[in-house]
């Protein structure tokens, strides 16, 4: 007999659900965690239980105000979270026990490491005195995860632990935000103390800087009035730092071509015709040329990354002036030498670039910039993301503008995970909004997709959320579509099933002579059958036909997950792409170029 979840909570013996729980001034380390959560405002908290944290579950039973999501894997805790904290821009937290919980975790945690998103990561530890003596389920959390946080801390007196979570919260959203793990012992969590949540916190070790250095931003200002080819190229800094309107005000001010990253589409509405499209490795062939023959570079909240400029002494081959912005001055002059460094919030940095070359009543060359235009409309003219539109089987270029044509103007979020599929959809859907194009970028984490997709969901149930991925990204947590069922988060999954691991297989075609080594996919799972088994709706679509009818009939299903199964042509490669150890202008077009 199957129950309902109503059912199962009437069943449930003695529980009780204050809104705002504890109120006694003296509480254990559990009900003090809670409270501090409440006093964040955290909303959802994604777990999995164990010995070690069972007494915060038992916590959480007693209180109403923030809703636990149990997932099936503690990775996908963490990366609900990470999607959760992406699509709002609060703070994600996940909750995991010793051990396993703790290296399950680790993917998910490196993940949000990377792409420098805001989170707290809770994790059970076994007593303070067992730490050290290999405890059952006892890992060393801190040395573990030092390398992939932010910070850490290993809570031993539970007098410390309020002031613990309001540092944890401090660090993770503030300077370039990160993920913050805060371990806890069985015994911090019984323990009991008075409680009291500070209302500010002041590190004398950690005080990042938020304004910019007045007179760097002037020297800003010079360059980019007497530039002749000048460009803006953002990252993902300018979305996480809520930029987007200044970015866009800088733009129109001064009529300059801009690129985003991967992790940056978005900030610039992606039909504007200022925008080049998205640079890099697979970015266009106009973003990339631009790029390199720029006079005046201004990045802002970008890095230089590999994937972004390829061989770091191919593109110093073109003298240019160069003006970075960022909130970590770490990353400034890291990979590529640059002339004007501006450490600073982001926001208020161009807002007071803005505002400078306002009072200043500054206006760009004309002639120059006009000249420079017409040199990027060459360039566009390439046309570098043609394909075939009159194929007899499914390009995934043609699912991906078709969903994009489907939704353009809608509240729509799409997560990806990491492949080909990955590339396609950030080549051909528009994004003219920040925070609706949900990805890992930095470490590349397939199976990231669905519990985004969750995450993203529960923040925003009135949204479209489709989830594009591939046949073997999805199989990573596929298991999630278990927890879609249980909290009712109706995503949309299309799969763009090209019975390859479709990245791995294009570049042993093109570096391996074709060598496919372990990339053929020979015994996958019906997936449609697989889908319908957990509670949900599958869809086979393997006719071009049948692909817009297949995903309105996705959207139409509005409270149901829909598993699209989307048979595509296993030979399509993603174009343009610079290969390793190549200059970013070095771009393969197309297989004519082999």
């Amino acid at each position: 007999m199957n129950m309902s979840a109503a059912e199962f909570e009437r069943a449930a013996p003695g529980r009780t659900s204050p809104q705002t729980p504890f109120n006694a001034s003296e509480l254990n380390g559990s009900e003090i965690l809670v409270r501090c959560l409440h006093e964040e405002g955290v909303k959802y908290l994604w777990g999995y239980p164990g010995g070690a944290v069972l007494y915060i579950y038992d916590a959480l039973y007693k209180q109403q105000s923030i809703q636990h999501v149990l997932v099936r894997h503690e990775q996908a805790a963490v990366h609900a979270a990470d999607g959760y904290a992406r699509a709002t821009g609060e703070v994600g937290v996940a909750l995991v026990t010793s051990g396993p919980g703790v290296t399950n975790a680790i993917t998910g945690i490196a993940t949000a490491y990377m792409d420098s998103i805001p989170m707290v990561v809770i994790t059970g530890q076994v007593p303070t005195p067992a730490i050290g003596l290999d405890a059952f389920q006892e890992c060393d959390t801190v040395g573990i995860t030092r390398p992939i946080v932010k910070h850490n801390f290993l809570v031993k007196d539970v007098r410390d632990l309020a002031l613990t979570i309001k540092k944890a919260f401090h660090i993770a959203r503030t300077g370039r935000p990160g993920p913050v793990v805060v371990d806890i012992p069985k015994d911090v969590s019984v323990s009991r103390a008075n409680f009291h949540y500070p209302e500010r916190v002041e590190m004398r070790s950690y005080n990042p800087v938020k304004k910019g250095h007045g007179g760097q931003i002037r020297k800003a200002v010079q360059l980019l009035m007497q530039a002749k080819r000048p460009y803006i190229y953002t990252g993902g800094g300018v979305v996480l730092g809520s930029a987007t309107a200044e970015l866009r005000e800088l733009v129109n001010l001064l009529g300059y071509p801009c690129t985003n990253t991967l992790m940056g589409l978005g900030s610039m509405p992606g039909t504007d015709p200022r925008f080049l499209g998205m640079l890099g490795m697979h970015g266009t062939y106009e973003a990339n040329m631009t790029m390199q023959h720029c006079d005046v570079l201004l990045a802002v909240g970008a890095r230089f990354d590999d994937r972004v400029i390829g061989n770091p002494h191919h593109f110093a081959q073109v003298e240019r002036k160069i003006i970075h912005v960022d909130i970590d001055p770490s990353s400034i002059s890291k990979r590529v030498k640059v002339d004007v460094p501006i450490v600073g919030d982001v926001r208020d940095v161009l807002q007071e670039l803005i505002a400078q070359i306002r009072e200043a009543q500054l206006k760009p060359d004309a002639d120059a910039l006009n000249a420079w235009w017409s040199q990027i409309n060459d360039w566009r003219k390439r046309d570098c993301l043609a394909y075939s539109r009159d194929s007899a089987v499914i390009k995934p270029q043609m699912v991906v503008e078709t969903l994009w044509q489907m939704t353009h103007g809608t509240d729509t979020y799409i997560t990806s995970d990491v492949g080909q599929h990955q590339m396609w959809a950030a080549q051909f859907y528009k994004f003219d909004e920040p925070r609706r194009w949900i990805n890992s970028g930095g470490l590349g984490t397939m199976g990231v997709g669905l519990p985004y997709a969750m995450g993203i969901k529960l923040a925003k149930p009135e949204a479209d959320v489709f989830c594009i991925t591939g046949e073997g990204s999805i199989q990573m947590c596929i298991q999630e579509l278990s927890t879609c069922l249980q909290y009712q988060t109706p995503v949309k999954i299309v799969s763009l099933n090209n019975r390859y691991l479709g990245m791995v297989r294009q570049w042993q075609e093109l570096d391996y002579e074709g060598r496919y080594s372990h990339s053929y996919m020979d015994a996958l799972p019906n997936f449609v059958k697989l889908a319908e088994a957990y509670g949900h709706v599958g869809l086979l679509v393997d006719k071009p036909a049948d692909v817009e009818p297949a995903l309105r009939e996705a959207r139409r299903l509005k409270d149901r997950t829909v598993f699209l199964d989307v048979r595509t042509d296993p030979t399509e490669n993603v174009w343009p792409m610079v290969k390793a150890g190549k200059g970013i202008s070095e771009m393969l077009l197309g297989s004519e170029d082999l």
